[in-house]
C-alpha cells in the first residue's frame, strides 16, 4: 500500500455550541465566516467562552485528513509546527495515539487554534490564530522525511505562504511523489488565482474542491467546473453538498451519490471525504468506489460535533468491510 503524507497548518480545534448569535454579534463575529486572529484577540475570545463547554481536539483540514487515512489502516505521516505547551503536547500525543506518524517541528510561539462556534443549524463560524503553524520556513520541511512518502497531501491554507508550499512541492516532485491538495476556501482561491493556477498546473495530481471553491477557481459551476479543473490536474473533484459529488479521473466522469444524515455539525466534513477518496485511490479502488467511501465517512462525520468520528464508527466501518 502507497504511504501518504501530510503538510498543514497543526491546530487544536476549540469547539463551542452557541443557541443563538448573540455571543457572535459581541465578538464581533460574522456568523459563518472565518476570521484570522492575533494573540491579544486570542486571549480576550478564550476569556469571554472561559465558562461554556468546550470539546478540544486536534485540527487543520490536513491533520484531519491524514487521521482519517490512519484510522482506515493506511501509513500516513504528519507535518505541521506546534508550540511546546499542552496544546503542542496534546497534538503529538493524539497523532500516536490513533497511529498517524508525526514529524511534528516545535516552535517557541503558541500551538494555534481554531475557535469554533457551531450554531443551531450546524453552521460554523470560526475564529483561527495561526500561531506556530503559521512560522513554518521552507527550510524546516526536510526532503528526506518527504522522499519516505508516495503521495503528499497539502492544505489549501498554505497558500498563505507562497514559498512554503512551492519548495514543498518542488522537493515532492523532484523525489517521484504524486501531489494532492484540497482547495480549502474560495476566498483564498480568489485572492491568489494565478499562484493556484500555476500550482494546479505544474505540480498537482489530485485535486479537491467544492461547489464554491471550484467556481472561485473556474468561473463556472459544477459540471463545467470539473471539467475545467480536469485540463489543470489529471484527478479533479467537486463536491456538491446535498447533490454528492463528481470524479473525474482518467477522462472519465463519475457521479457519486449522497448519503442521507441529520446535520449536527459539518466540521471537517470534506476533510474525512479526501481521506475516503485518498484511502480507495492508494488501494486500487476505481473512482465509483473511492467516492462511495467517501461520501459515507462525509455522511457519518456530520453526525457528530468536531472533525473526528467516533471509535464505535471506525469499528463499524471494518466491521462492515467498507475499507
Amino acid at each position: 500500500m502507497k504511504k501518504v503524507l501530510g503538510i498543514g497548518n497543526a491546530l487544536v480545534d476549540i469547539l463551542v455550541h452557541i443557541d443563538n448569535d448573540e455571543i457572535l454579534n459581541r465578538l464581533g463575529l460574522q456568523k459563518g465566516g472565518m476570521e484570522m486572529i492575533d494573540a491579544q484577540r486570542k486571549r480576550e475570545i478564550l476569556e469571554v467562552i472561559a465558562e461554556m463547554p468546550q470539546t478540544l481536539a486536534t485540527g487543520g483540514s490536513t491533520s484531519n485528513t491524514i487521521h482519517g487515512l490512519a484510522r482506515l489502516g493506511a501509513n500516513a505521516g504528519y507535518i505541521g509546527k506546534v508550540g511546546n505547551d499542552e496544546l503542542g503536547k496534546l497534538f503529538r500525543e493524539e497523532c500516536n495515539r490513533f497511529g498517524v506518524i508525526p514529524h511534528l517541528i516545535n516552535s517557541e510561539e503558541d500551538t494555534g487554534v481554531a475557535i469554533t462556534f457551531i450554531s443551531p443549524n450546524a453552521e460554523r463560524t470560526f475564529a483561527t490564530y495561526l500561531g506556530a503553524a503559521a512560522t513554518m520556513q521552507p527550510a524546516e520541511v526536510d526532503a528526506q522525511t518527504i522522499g519516505n512518502y508516495d503521495i503528499i497531501h497539502i492544505e489549501g491554507y498554505l497558500i498563505f505562504n507562497h514559498d512554503l508550499i512551492l519548495e514543498v512541492c518542488q522537493k515532492a516532485k523532484a523525489q517521484g511523489l504524486m501531489i494532492s491538495m484540497d482547495m480549502a476556501s474560495y476566498n483564498l482561491i480568489e485572492s491568489n488565482l494565478a499562484f493556484v493556477k500555476m500550482l494546479l498546473h505544474d505540480y498537482v495530481d489530485i485535486i479537491f474542491a467544492n461547489e464554491e471553491e471550484a467556481k472561485a477557481f473556474t468561473g463556472v459551476e459544477n459540471m463545467e467546473a470539473l471539467h475545467m479543473l480536469s485540463e489543470s490536474c489529471p484527478i479533479a473533484i467537486v463536491k456538491v453538498g446535498k447533490d454528492g459529488s463528481y470524479v473525474k479521473m482518467n477522462g472519465e466522469v463519475t457521479s457519486i451519490a449522497p448519503v442521507d444524515a441529520k446535520r449536527i455539525d459539518t466540521t471537517g466534513a470534506g476533510d474525512i471525504y479526501a481521506s475516503g477518496f485518498l484511502y480507495g485511490y492508494i488501494n486500487g479502488f476505481n473512482a465509483l468506489k473511492s467516492g462511495n467511501l467517501a461520501s459515507y465517512l462525509s455522511s457519518r462525520l456530520i453526525e457528530y460535533v468536531g472533525a473526528k468520528l467516533p471509535d464505535e464508527e471506525w469499528t463499524k466501518i471494518k466491521e462492515e468491510g467498507l475499507c
